[in-house]
């Protein structure tokens, strides 16, 4: 077998250790087996490349990983959505259906630090002799993860998923987009429920890895795409489970913080966040209308919820006036969180 280096960017410096003179990574030694395609599982081999993990990718013959054709753009024949995910990692081409592949696989698994898999269905994983019994009998030091779209156990367990669905799924899209309860809800642009399964998973395994220290035994580490998308749901989900209230749609509009929003400036957006009393009372000074301060519309926080709408339309006109490096200046000098709404 013949496996290739590539490396597309430094190791963040953030993940190395300073001892003296000499500079150690934090994951120096550790051998990962990433039979992964797609976003979250790279995602989260390739955090732990950039910790110095030695990260060895396994992929088909003849296609490889799937999200090497999800372009354009390509970057020298090369799908610029797979350089995103797969730096730091060597690449070893497999056909873990045959005999021979499946060999080299128990070998490489048999030294491995961490096993990880986006095999959705457990009878596929047992077929490819990669499921989790099978593999902790090997090599009992073994930390083996599984990343799926709804996890290995439940009613849903085994079905194929992707990152736009688990956004549904979960309940965030339904509010995303117009405020129209009438209008279509908006995904994330950025594959979020990806990104956050494989910040999850990788959470999950340097967990893992400090508690063998202690124990010496491996983990099976079960990560799904819906469950993590979930936990997204944090203060919305409180407000429905703790007090029975539904957030509406709100589009740019904070659910429970007024200004918390985006404001047109006089060439473009900016976001101005203001999330305490205080920060408001140093707001209507900074914008020169002192007169909103004692107003019994806005003096507090659930004053201005309450009149949401009256204090909107009385800002944006107010915004419009100068332009956005105006008001940024006037802002942060008295400490209020703002900045324009940049392209990339």
């Amino acid at each position: 077998m013949k496996a290739e280096v590539k490396n597309f960017c430094l190791h963040p410096s953030a993940f190395i250790l300073h001892k003296g003179t000499a500079m150690t990574q934090i994951l120096e030694n550790i051998t990962v087996i990433d039979l992964t395609q797609a976003l979250a599982g790279p995602y989260a081999t390739m955090m732990l490349g950039d910790m110095g993990a030695e990260v060895i990718k396994i992929e088909r013959p003849g296609s490889g990983d799937q999200s090497r054709g999800w372009g354009p753009p390509f970057v020298q024949g090369e799908s610029a959505y797979f350089l995103s995910i797969n730096r730091n990692k060597k690449s070893l081409t497999l056909n873990i259906r045959s005999a021979e592949g499946k060999q080299i696989l128990r070998q490489l698994l048999a030294k491995a630090d961490v096993f990880i898999c986006n095999i959705p269905k457990q009878a596929s994983r047992e077929r490819a002799g990669v499921d989790e019994k099978t593999l902790l009998a090997l090599n009992p030091r073994l930390i083996y993860c599984s990343v799926s779209g709804y996890g290995n156990s439940g009613p849903y367990a085994g079905r194929p998923g992707y990152d736009m669905v688990a956004q549904g799924e979960a309940g965030l899209m339904s509010l995303t987009g117009d405020p129209d309860p009438n209008g279509e809800p908006y995904r994330f642009p950025v594959p979020m429920a990806d990104i956050t399964a494989g910040l999850y998973a990788t959470i999950a395994i340097l967990g893992a890895l400090y508690a063998r220290e202690r124990s010496g035994k491996g983990q099976v580490l079960d990560i799904s795409l819906l469950e993590g998308q979930t936990a997204w749901a944090a203060n919305i989900a409180s407000s429905y489970l703790n007090a029975g209230f539904n957030t509406p749609r709100m589009g740019n509009d904070h659910p429970t913080i007024v200004p918390y929003q985006v404001f047109p400036a006089q060439d473009k957006y900016m976001i101005v966040a203001v999330g305490t009393e205080k920060l408001w009372q140093a707001f209507c000074a900074a914008i020169e209308r002192e007169e909103l301060k004692a107003h019994p519309h806005y003096k507090t926080n659930a004053d201005r919820i309450k009149h949401r709408a009256e204090l909107t339309e009385l800002l944006n006109a107010h915004f419009k006036t100068q332009p956005a490096a105006y008001w940024a200046e006037r802002l942060r000098k008295v400490g209020i969180p703002n900045g324009p709404i940049n392209r990339l």
